[in-house]
């Protein structure tokens, strides 16, 4: 159960925790901790409506197996879509972003001016090349690198905590209007909670055990929340929310900030490696995911030149993202609350109620249709505030 809620936690922890202070600055406080309750709300419902779903359907089905036995080809055809379309809006804004820190860092550690398209390619080329080699490569670097990530995040909390400032935190709501705040940090906050893609493994994994997966859902979603609430704390309540707001998404801006509050050198070194390492962690992940989706999709052959093909078809659409988009970071970010929105709100609830209609009994999560309809809803405010982004 240990093994199983650190994996809910740490599918969950990684990049978006950066984009949250951008996101939500103009908010203020206390309305950012509250969109941060209300959102792990929808995201702990919805993990237990698909693990009831993955209960009735049988232990051991995966996400896509599921989706055809319930909803048919269409289903998984729509299912395949979304977690594509996620999967290379994630690599956009992890590219954008993790590109961005580099430049930061070649000019702060070398005095060197690095031109943002180049730092894209060699961000793409370095890390991405990980994706090629394999799972039990990426498992071994990312085991390593997330921990010593969460090691770094309750230093710099530690550190920076005695510098928040109730002033600071009560600062936000600034020039723009409420409703453009709200609307932009609505989707960036969902995408954080995403790690519902693990709830299938981990049903095999404990055996379909209903009562020990439920504490492993609840107690791992718990625990990014957190996570989240500290991190919004020690931002917005030493940088102030007005100032965030004004870096308009820039990550490097926000590292700089908070380094520049930091008393000591070598915490400002552990901020930006923090920064650095939630941003690698997330994108070594969320590459191999897509590298191997890709590869099943195109029936790629594991030889050599069929790798690179992979490769190309794997990177080539968020490099170009991240080649004409340069501070999309929390943008692409808030895209990707869309096919997430598909996968773990719309898709659930329609395959939940097609299994009770067809299979009574059996865990059920509580709620009723009422929960069903409820989470429909925050689903559809959710997309529609990316598309008031958008528009």
């Amino acid at each position: 159960m240990l093994g199983s809620i650190a994996i809910v936690a740490g599918t969950a922890i990684g990049a978006g925790m950066l984009a949250l202070p951008l996101a939500t600055a103009a908010l203020g406080i206390i309305p950012a901790l509250v969109l941060l309750v209300v959102i792990w709300g929808v995201s702990a419902y919805t993990s237990l409506l698909m693990l009831e779903i993955n209960l009735r359907t049988g232990v051991g089905d995966n996400l896509h197996v599921i989706t055809g036995k319930l909803l048919g080809k269409k289903g998984q055809i729509i299912q395949g879509a979304s977690f594509l379309s996620l999967l290379f809006a994630l690599t956009a804004a992890y590219l954008t972003g993790g590109s961005s820190l580099l430049v930061l860092k070649a000019k702060n550690m070398f005095d060197i001016v690095l031109d943002n398209q180049v730092a894209v390619l060699l961000f793409t080329l370095v890390l991405g090349g990980f994706a090629a080699l394999g799972v039990a490569w990426v498992d071994k670097v990312s085991r390593f690198l997330f921990s010593l990530m969460i090691l770094l995040l309750v230093v710099v909390v530690l550190f920076l905590l005695p510098e928040v400032s109730i002033a600071s935190m009560a600062t936000g709501a600034i020039a723009e209007s409420m409703t453009s705040s709200w609307m932009a940090a609505i989707p960036v906050v969902f995408t954080s909670f995403g790690f519902h893609v693990c709830i299938a493994t981990l049903v095999r994994y404990l055996d379909g055990d209903a009562v020990s997966l439920r504490k492993v859902l609840l107690i791992g979603s718990t625990i990014p929340l957190a996570c989240y609430v500290l991190w919004l704390l020690v931002t917005l309540g030493t940088v102030g929310g007005y100032e965030v707001s004004g870096f308009e998404g820039s990550l490097p801006s926000l590292v700089t900030a908070l380094q520049d509050i930091a008393h000591t050198p070598w915490i400002s070194k552990c901020i930006s490696l923090f920064a650095d390492l939630a941003l690698v962690t997330s994108f070594l992940g969320v590459t191999l995911s897509l590298y191997d989706f890709v590869a099943e999709l195109t029936r790629a052959k594991e030889t050599f030149a069929g790798r690179i093909q992979t490769w190309l078809l794997t990177f080539t659409p968020p490099v170009l993202c991240a080649l004409y988009l340069p501070e999309g970071f929390v943008a692409v970010l808030g895209f990707a609350a869309v096919p997430l929105v598909v996968m773990i709100i719309f898709l659930p609830i329609v395959m939940a109620l097609r299994q009770r209609q067809t299979q009574p009994g059996g865990y059920q999560v509580s709620g009723g249709s009422a929960g069903l309809v409820m989470a429909g809803l925050l689903g559809a405010v959710i997309v529609g505030a990316q598309l008031f982004v958008a528009i």
